[in-house]
C-alpha cells in the first residue's frame, strides 16, 4: 500500500512539474486582467502604447482597457512610429483623436517628446506597455524615461506592463555612451545591447537616479510570469507584433544589432528598402559569391550566410542592384551580434574598397557616432578597417552589469 502512495505522490509531482512549465508565459498586461486591474482599481489612467500592446490572443492594450469597468480610460500617447505603428522611423507624428475610442492621443515623438503638466492633469497613473527589443538605441526607451520623467514632476504614478527581451536577459553587448553623448538613441548610461526587460530597464533608471534632477517615479512594474533570463522571443509562445515597420518578426529583433549600426550610413546595405530589413549586408554592384564565401572564412560562431542579389524598392539604393549576404543567426552560438557589423564591414571592403560607406556617405558619420555614442569606436575602426581594433572599445564595464543585476526582476 505504501509503494501506491509513493507512485501516485511521484506522479502528481511530475504532472505538477509538467503543468508549471507548460503554463503560458504571462506578460505584464496579462497579469494585470487576471487581477481585475488591481493595480489601477478606479484610477484615472493615460496609456502609452501601440500595436505591440496585445495580449496573447492578439486583442489590443487600448481596447482591453477601454473595455474595463475597473478603470477609466482618459487618454493615449504614442511613441516614434505612432499609436497605430502607421508612421515611418523618424516621421513627426501629430496629436490625433483615436478613431476607435475617440480619446486624445498625444505625441510623443512630435513638437514635443515628453508628456506636458496638461496632457497629465487629471491622471492618476501613466502605463506603459510596448513590446522593447533590448537595444539601446530603439527610441522607445527614451520615451520611457521621459515619461517616467514627467510622471514623477507631476505627481502621477507610472506603471510598466512588463514583455519579453526578445534578446534573452543573458546577452550584453558594447560600451556605454562616453561623457557627453547621450541623445534620444543614447539616453543612459547603458551597452548598446542590454539584457533587460523594459520593467527592469525602468526600475534601474528610476533607481539610480538618471532622470532628470534625481527625480524619482512613484513606479511600480507588473512583471512577467514564466520568463526566464536564457529565454529568446522564440521560446516564449507569444506572438510576434512587428515593434515597428521595420521589424515585422522577432527574428528581426536579433539582426537589429548585427547591422542597424551599419545601416546607418546606408540603408540600402542592410535591406531596408528591400523585404529583408536588417537582414543582409550588401553594396551596388558587389560580387555576392566573393563576399560570401569571405563572411564564411571567418568561421563566426552562430552565424550563416547564402549570396544575395536584390534591387531596393525605395531607401538610398533604390533602383540599383546589390549584391552580398542574407543573414542567419543561431542566438545561442552568438558570441556578439553587434559586432558582426563591423566584421562584416571589414570583408566588403577589403573586396571593395570603392563602396566604402564611411567614405561614400561623410554627411551620415555625424549619425553613425550618435547611435553608437562614442567617436572612438569610429577613429579606431577607420585606422585599418578592421574589427580587431574594435573589439577592445566594445566591452562592456563590470560596474554597469553589477548594478542592473540588482534589478533583476527573473532569474
Amino acid at each position: 500500500m505504501r509503494s501506491i502512495f509513493i507512485g501516485i505522490y511521484a506522479y502528481l509531482a511530475l504532472f505538477l512539474a509538467t503543468a508549471v512549465i507548460a503554463a503560458p508565459l504571462q506578460t505584464g498586461l496579462d497579469r494585470l486582467v487576471a487581477t481585475d486591474f488591481a493595480a489601477l482599481k478606479d484610477k484615472k489612467v493615460g496609456l502609452i502604447t501601440n500595436p505591440t500592446g496585445v495580449d496573447r490572443q492578439l486583442r489590443s492594450t487600448v481596447d482591453i482597457f477601454a473595455a474595463s469597468k475597473s478603470i477609466r480610460l482618459v487618454s493615449l500617447f504614442g511613441p516614434e512610429h505612432g499609436l497605430r505603428g502607421d508612421h515611418s522611423a523618424g516621421d513627426k507624428v501629430a496629436d490625433s483623436i483615436d478613431p476607435m475610442t475617440q480619446l486624445p492621443v498625444h505625441s510623443l515623438y512630435g513638437s514635443q517628446r515628453k508628456p506636458s503638466a496638461t496632457m497629465l492633469a487629471g491622471l492618476d497613473a501613466l502605463v506603459f506597455d510596448i513590446q522593447d527589443i533590448g537595444v539601446r538605441s530603439y527610441t522607445y526607451i527614451a520615451t520611457l524615461g521621459l515619461a517616467m520623467e514627467a510622471a514623477a514632476e507631476n505627481g502621477v504614478e507610472f506603471v510598466v506592463l512588463d514583455r519579453p527581451n526578445p534578446l534573452g536577459g543573458l546577452r550584453i553587448e558594447g560600451p556605454l555612451p562616453a561623457e557627453g553623448r547621450t541623445s534620444f538613441v543614447a539616453p543612459y548610461p547603458i551597452p548598446y545591447v542590454h539584457g533587460l526587460t523594459v520593467g527592469e530597464l525602468a526600475t534601474l533608471i528610476n533607481e539610480s537616479g538618471w532622470l532628470a534632477g534625481g527625480l524619482r517615479a512613484k513606479l511600480t512594474v507588473i512583471p512577467m510570469r514564466g520568463w526566464r533570463r536564457h529565454m529568446t522571443f522564440d521560446t516564449t509562445g507569444l506572438p510576434w507584433v512587428p515593434s515597428s515597420p521595420h521589424i515585422p518578426q522577432a527574428a528581426t529583433a536579433a539582426l537589429y544589432p548585427a547591422t542597424g549600426i551599419m545601416g546607418e550610413l546606408s540603408p540600402s546595405m542592410i535591406g531596408i528598402g528591400y523585404t529583408l530589413p536588417f537582414g543582409v549586408m550588401a553594396a551596388a554592384n558587389l560580387d555576392a559569391e566573393t563576399f560570401a564565401n569571405a563572411i564564411r572564412a571567418l568561421k563566426l560562431p552562430g552565424v550563416q550566410v547564402r549570396p544575395i542579389y536584390f534591387t531596393p524598392y525605395y531607401s538610398n539604393g533604390a533602383g540599383r542592384r546589390h549584391g552580398g549576404v542574407q543573414i542567419y543567426l543561431n542566438l545561442s552560438e552568438v558570441r556578439s551580434l553587434s559586432l558582426l557589423q563591423f566584421q562584416m564591414m571589414e570583408a566588403l571592403i577589403r573586396q571593395s574598397p570603392e563602396v566604402n560607406p564611411f567614405v561614400l556617405h561623410p554627411e551620415r558619420l555625424d549619425m553613425f557616432d550618435k547611435i553608437v555614442a562614442d567617436p572612438a569606436i569610429r577613429v579606431a575602426f577607420a585606422q585599418r578597417w578592421s574589427a580587431a581594433d574594435v573589439e577592445p572599445l566594445w566591452t562592456t564595464p563590470t560596474e554597469f552589469i553589477d548594478r542592473a543585476r540588482r534589478y533583476h526582476l527573473y532569474r
